[in-house]
């Protein structure tokens, strides 16, 4: 009794914050009765370009979620017509232009300055991969530059017919430095990574899904939200412990050798397969019914 009112109190906290409002994102729980909390890229006039205050709202909304005992699995959508514009730049909400500026007069100081503000951005997507609970990416639109590399943040990436993506920072004379050529060569190969990145390219939303970017490509928007909706209520469901293990091994395994995961794995499950929760499941099966999985 004490820990569901642990867990409650926790949840109530987490909410209230989350509630508390945010600059340029939406947090929502659409459905009070499932595991599944919604962040929305909220900038539709921008298409949902990222500025300073969207880069230090993403880690925050992230690592709420993440102590979130109420939350098992988190969309990340975007309002308006398009996914994202990539960082905002050119205009007063250019984190770069900023940063350089403040170095003004010392070209080491403005570099130093710069090195710091690529290093906080980058941060701030990883804040999405480090994010316990699965994200699930629903993109529609354009998704340009810096949009591209936060959806290569997430676990399980879907999109609408509509959806285009594009790496445009070479023909901006410049390195895409958010995490793409890091993350991208993983998910669709060094061949298809190269492609995007040095010919700044436009794909499709069936191209995207041909080279693996994306696992789901849906008819319309509508189509789009109702059907990643259904993804993550499926993830909830699930036991947390199982799934947030899950992904904490796949990311794990992603980096070192498949011994270094194998090893990784048994260490993570010694512990792990003594939970409530595997016990749960076997009786489920046996009994042919729906598990009822223990709270965070």
């Amino acid at each position: 009794m004490a820990g569901d009112r642990d867990a409650s109190d926790a949840t109530a906290a987490a909410e209230a914050e989350l509630r508390a409002g945010f600059e340029t994102l939406a947090v929502t729980r659409p459905d009070p009765s499932a595991g599944v909390y919604e962040v929305r890229l909220n900038r539709p006039a921008q298409r949902n370009a990222l500025s300073p205050a969207a880069f230090a709202e993403i880690p925050r909304a992230m690592s709420l979620l993440d102590r979130t005992p109420t939350a098992r699995a988190v969309v990340l959508s975007a309002a308006g017509p398009h996914f994202c514009a990539g960082i905002e730049l050119g205009g007063p909400g250019d984190p770069l232009a900023a940063a350089s500026a403040a170095g003004a007069g010392d070209t080491v100081v403005a570099a130093e300055a710069l090195r710091r503000a690529v290093l906080d951005m980058q941060g701030a997507l990883t804040a999405i991969e480090r994010c316990r609970k699965p994200v699930v990416a629903a993109v529609h639109g354009a998704c340009v530059g810096g949009g591209v590399e936060v959806v290569a943040a997430c676990d399980i990436r879907c999109c609408s017919r509509d959806a285009t993506f594009v790496l445009k920072e070479v023909d901006m004379a410049i390195v895409a430095d958010l995490g793409a050529l890091q993350r991208l060569p993983r998910i669709v190969g060094y061949g298809n990574a190269a492609d995007l990145a040095l010919t700044g390219r436009k794909i499709t939303a069936m191209e995207a899904k041909e080279m693996g970017l994306v696992t789901r490509v849906f008819d319309s928007k509508e189509e789009l939200d109702a059907g990643v909706a259904k993804i993550a209520k499926e993830i909830a469901e699930k036991s947390a412990w199982a799934v947030m293990g899950t992904k904490a091994v796949l990311l794990r395994s992603r980096d070192v050798t498949v011994e270094q995961g194998l090893e990784h794995v048994a260490t993570w499950n010694a512990g792990m397969m003594r939970s409530n929760d595997l016990k749960e499941a076997i009786r489920a099966f046996l009994e042919k019914r729906k598990p009822v999985f223990s709270k965070l």
